[in-house]
């Protein structure tokens, strides 16, 4: 293992071609160790080729794989994945259907396998069903049994491909809080891809986005989240209103009311703002009128249209029976927002303070 704190696996300027299309563009990501990294992206962005290019299964076109200290792939390099102290979680966990739960673990440990297989099963709580076998397990317990066998032969780096995605919605938020427990207990560096925004953010220590086969921003999720560094990553992190504004005299007049900008220039902006930056409220000289409303119990989802046509979702906590379809309101800012440039979509700055007047006065 490297030191505390150093980087487990780091890809450099990797690139993979398929004939004409490019799946990898200069792809270049570090993970440090006992960080548990999540590569957010829409599909078909490249995010399982770069698990299959860190795990071996597929060679780069181009650029440089490091396992700690070694590098196991590039120019005149090739280390096999048995070789590469690397754990795989795959989609479909691909368990052994004629194996059951303790050979399926054992698969791959060479010597005296059994106080290690103990150890692993204790981990992921799979105790007692050392026995069953596949067909005989939950979803979860699957799942459960494809990470032990991952993590039976020590491995540097865990890597899970879209780990959660044959579970059930309400499974899955109990297992993926589960996973990220054994990963911890385990103190294992892992990386998982997955297209799911609220898995990656509530999941991950380290986010990182993508798109066309590059890296677009790292960081932690509250920082990718709070301050995303272009338009397109705002939209892909969570829920995101967009609105146009105009700096004037360093504020900006927008729909939901004048934003401090000190030192901006003048002229017109976008702005974002998440759902739950926003509020409303009834108002009978309102300049917005309730169109949809989703009730979910521990909160709701409004829709208010302004005269223009401009719809902004605004997320409430609990109950809101006021809140009807074809209410008028007052809609606000309660917390910061965030500004892009119109030309090229690129952040300016995260808000500090709020001036919260109404948008007509």
């Amino acid at each position: 293992m490297t030191g505390a704190g150093g980087t487990v696996l780091r890809c450099e300027g990797v690139s993979r071609r398929f004939d004409d299309a490019v799946a990898l563009d200069g792809f270049n990501l570090q993970v440090q160790e006992g960080d548990l990294l999540a590569l957010l992206g829409p599909s078909g962005c490249g995010k399982t080729t770069a698990l299959r290019v860190m795990a071996g299964f597929e060679r780069p076109s181009a650029g440089e794989v490091w396992v700690g200290e070694r590098r196991v792939a590039g120019p005149n390099t090739w280390v096999a994945p048995e070789g590469r102290r690397i754990g795989m979680v795959f989609q479909d966990w691909a368990l052994f259907p004629h194996l059951d739960v303790w050979h399926n673990v054992a698969f791959g440990l060479a010597d005296g396998p059994d106080e290690r297989v103990r150890e692993v099963l204790e981990m992921v709580h799979l105790t007692g069903l050392e026995r069953r076998m596949p067909h005989e397990l939950s979803g979860g317990q699957q799942q459960r049994v494809a990470l032990a066998r991952a993590l039976a032969p020590g491995p540097e780096v865990i890597l899970l491909d879209e780990p959660f995605s044959n579970l059930d919605a309400t499974l899955r938020a109990r297992v993926r809080a589960e996973v990220r427990e054994v990963l911890k207990e385990a103190k294992v560096t892992a990386v998982f891809v997955t297209h799911d925004q609220e898995e990656a953010l509530s999941m991950a220590d380290v986010l990182a986005v993508m798109d066309n086969g590059k890296i677009l921003q790292v960081g932690t999720p509250h920082e990718v989240y709070g301050a995303p560094a272009t338009r397109s990553i705002a939209a892909m992190v969570g829920e995101a209103n967009f609105l146009t504004g105009t700096v004037d005299s360093g504020k900006v007049v927008t729909q939901l009311g004048l934003i401090p900008a000190p030192g901006l220039a003048d002229g017109p902006v976008e702005i974002m703002v998440r759902p739950e930056s926003v509020t409303v409220a009834k108002d009978s000289e309102g300049t917005a009128t309730i169109v949809a409303v989703e009730f979910y119990g521990h909160d709701q989802l409004v829709r208010a249209e302004f005269e223009d046509g401009n719809v902004v979702e605004v997320r409430l906590l609990g109950p809101r029976p006021d809140l009807h379809i074809g209410a008028p309101v007052t809609v606000s800012l309660c917390a910061p927002a965030h500004l892009f440039r119109l030309d090229d979509h690129k952040s300016l700055f995260p808000f500090c303070g709020l001036d919260r007047v109404k948008a007509s006065s």
